[in-house]
């Protein structure tokens, strides 16, 4: 057999494995995704770190930052690359913001680091035991394909007020409470920073390359925008940029520390802080992964029109699975659960529709761990980009939800705006579930609702009351 016959088989065989041609995308695609997807996810490894080290836990202690910035980029790309091979969808994967803070501020004072990442691991393997038991596939087929359509509409919107406040084009006003107007453009009502001017034109110079269908558009926009801001920074100096200051390092190479890896205990935290408030962690927990991922995974599909007519996601089984070991791999690891994370839309918007995506994205991630240096060049001004344009995208799919009937058009309104307003994917799906029921049940149609959305009507609601039952119990 002739080399050239070799190669052709290999490829070929990676090509069925992948599904790389049947999905109608190509290696050139795969690659140009899974780069957009860690530009626009790489702030994590610089983020993450800043808030787990924030945080105080009850012996008073704070972590090494250049432990928790390694042990991010490791079970990052460890993840991406496993949800890649094993669900081969292209969902890249990363320690969850929101549950991050959650576990900084709220779980961490109540016991010791390695205690609240005990109970990280408990609530991965919950998730795992749900998975495997079938039931987490049994919630995501019960909710209606029109509300899943509005959960990926309402994850568009929410992904483009992220972009806008990474990159400071919107910002929160500093006495909000003192004015009806939560929030203003730039500073002041106006855009006065070098910064903010480098994501407009970076963002304009994005808009015409999609508009103009170039190949690589989202991936240029953000590297054209890079290279803006390094100039404007060479030259300007500029105060305000978001997390990242574009400066060229001195080094590009720097050795990992994995000292936190292995730093969890899963039982002391019981007797530290009682089992009643540790349950309410986990719940908490469990619930904030548990219908993240689902409203993620079905954006995704959306986006890449990769749903089938249910609106169900291929290999939907392995995609949770590994969601679930990935929260899970999260506590082991020190750097807090791991999820899906909706900035793959940038990869799909790219092109990715297959996990070899994952494998670009994921080793993109492991050489971040020597590569941290180089990763802090990208700001957010320039990264941020590529979410505006995706959520454009994600929002096209809103014309598919019946909006005469209001029993589904009510809960898809709902999910869709309070997803971006509340800054919470859990959130937009719980209001649309609960409204769902109780508007079909109220209407004589309660034979249309899936009985086991009863139960999670009914989970969502403690979720929303948990601050109150807190109180009452504790």
């Amino acid at each position: 057999m002739s080399t050239a016959t070799t190669e052709a088989g290999a490829r070929n065989a990676f090509d069925r494995y992948f599904q790389i041609t049947e999905r109608g995308s190509s290696l050139g695609q795969e690659i140009r995704g899974g780069f957009a997807t860690f530009f626009t996810m790489a702030y994590i490894v610089v983020l993450n770190p800043l808030i787990l080290g924030a945080g105080v836990d009850s012996d008073g202690g704070k972590l090494p930052i250049a432990a928790l910035a390694a042990g991010t980029a490791l079970v990052a790309g460890v993840m991406t690359i496993l949800m890649g091979v094993v669900a081969r969808f292209p969902l890249a994967l990363a320690a969850g913001l929101g549950v991050n803070a959650l576990v900084a501020y709220e779980i961490a004072p109540e016991m010791t680091w390695a205690d609240a990442m005990g109970l990280v691991v408990i609530e991965g393997v919950l998730i795992a035991i749900l998975v495997l038991t079938g039931l987490r596939t049994l919630v995501f087929k019960a909710v209606p394909t029109q509300l899943k359509t509005a959960i990926g509409v309402g994850i568009g919107l929410f992904l483009m007020i992220i972009g806008l406040v990474d990159a400071g084009f919107v910002h929160r006003v500093p006495d909000a409470a003192n004015t009806t107007v939560p929030v203003e453009l730039g500073l002041g009502g106006k855009l006065s920073t070098w910064p903010a001017l480098v994501f407009v034109i970076g963002l304009l110079f994005t808009l015409v390359l999609f508009a103009r269908r170039v190949k690589g558009a989202i991936l240029i926009g953000i590297l054209g925008s890079t290279l803006l801001a390094i100039i404007v920074e060479a030259i300007a100096h500029p105060d305000g940029w978001s997390l990242n200051v574009p400066t060229w390092p001195d080094s590009v190479v720097s050795n990992p520390d994995l000292s936190l890896i292995g730093h969890f205990n899963v039982l002391d935290s019981w007797s530290k802080a009682g089992w009643l408030v540790c349950v309410m962690f986990v719940f908490t927990l469990l619930i904030t992964d548990f219908f993240d991922t689902m409203g993620t995974m079905v954006a995704v599909g959306q986006e890449g029109d990769l749903l089938d007519e249910t609106g169900m996601p291929p290999r939907t089984r392995e995609i949770l699975l590994v969601d679930s070991v990935a929260a899970a791999a999260g506590g082991a690891a020190s750097v807090s659960s791991n999820t899906s994370y909706i900035e793959s839309a940038a990869g799909v918007g790219e092109g990715a529709r297959t996990g070899v995506a994952n494998l670009v994205t994921g080793v993109l991630f492991l050489l971040a761990m020597f590569l941290s240096p180089l990763v802090q060049v990208v700001p957010f001004e320039a990264a941020s980009t590529a979410l505006v344009v995706v959520g454009f995208l994600m929002m096209t799919a809103v014309k598919q939800i019946d909006w005469t009937d209001y029993t589904i058009a009510v809960p898809a309104f709902l999910a869709i705006t309070l997803m971006p307003f509340t800054y919470s994917i859990s959130n937009g799906i719980g209001a649309g579930i609960i409204s769902y029921v109780v508007l079909k049940a109220a209407t004589g149609k309660a034979r249309e609702i899936h009985p086991i959305l009863y139960g999670v009507a009914v989970l969502f609601v403690l979720y929303f009351v948990r601050g109150p039952l807190e109180s009452w119990l504790l």
